[in-house]
């Protein structure tokens, strides 16, 4: 089992069914954790480490605020790309429509065929947001119920992080955990250092539990809702965050099982 400290200035661990007041779960849910455990080690493909486990230890007590920010929504098919290339928003009333397709027939266009523009015109629109600030984690990470052959999520991570190797890893992008914009200060492994500084620390560990109060997803289906799996447990003060959890009790990335 690997232990990480993870450090992140701002982040929203949005919830799964908030909509106009975008709502913030206390901890990273086990798919947020899987996803920023995979842009460490550079990996595209979400399926490659299948039953890993993972427990997130929320080591601080985040300040929480609300910020009122510009939401991208997939809703209204407004938006189309001219034979010259020009995009167009359209707004999608009736009568708006009919003159923007007259005005296109006088060019000796063909029809426009309208897709859904993201962030552009009807789909962007203010929504509150809950913040927490900063976030202070340690994540715990076991392989040992990976499907897929070696090397597992937890050898590459140790590469990833590790002076000498990790050279080897090949990745793109903001590291971030949860959204894009909430970009991960520091992340490192548990050294000396790092174990002298915590060794008397508490927190908040989220462990699996049959008749927890908090449910999070450990599989997220980003086309719909459907394929959404979840986990149920509940956020447990440990002592000493450098404990690590009881594996059975660690949330598996498993995107056809149903855990309780």
């Amino acid at each position: 089992m690997l232990g990480l400290y993870v450090s992140v200035p701002i982040a929203c661990f949005r919830k799964g069914l908030a909509r106009e007041y975008l709502e913030t779960e206390p901890i990273p849910p086990p798919a947020t954790c899987y996803g920023f455990l995979l842009s460490l080690v550079g990996e595209t493909q979400r399926q490659r480490h299948i039953g890993v486990s993972v427990c997130p230890v929320l080591i601080n007590r985040p300040e929480q605020s609300v910020v009122l920010r510009t939401v991208w929504r997939c809703k209204d098919r407004n938006y189309w790309v001219d034979p010259n290339g020009k995009c167009h928003v359209v707004p999608p009333t009736k009568k708006t429509r009919d003159a923007f397709k007259k005005w296109v027939r006088s060019q000796g266009w063909p029809e426009p065929e309208f897709v859904i523009g993201s962030g552009s015109g009807t789909n962007a629109r203010p929504d509150f947001q809950q913040l927490l600030s900063p976030v202070e984690l340690i994540l715990w990470l076991d392989s040992a119920s990976e499907s897929n052959d070696a090397p597992t999520l937890e050898a590459r991570v140790a590469d990833a992080l590790d002076r000498h190797r990790r050279a080897s890893v090949h990745r793109f992008g903001g590291l971030s955990l949860g959204e894009s914009t909430h970009l991960v200060d520091e992340v490192s492994l548990l050294s000396d250092r790092l174990r002298e500084r915590f060794k008397e620390r508490s927190g908040l560990a989220f462990l699996r539990a049959d008749r927890g109060r908090l449910t999070l997803p450990v599989w997220v289906d980003h086309v719909g809702s459907a394929g959404t799996r979840y986990v149920i447990g509940d956020l447990i003060e440990v002592s000493s965050v450098l404990e690590p959890p009881p594996a059975p009790q660690m949330a598996r990335i498993d995107p056809d099982a149903v855990q309780e």
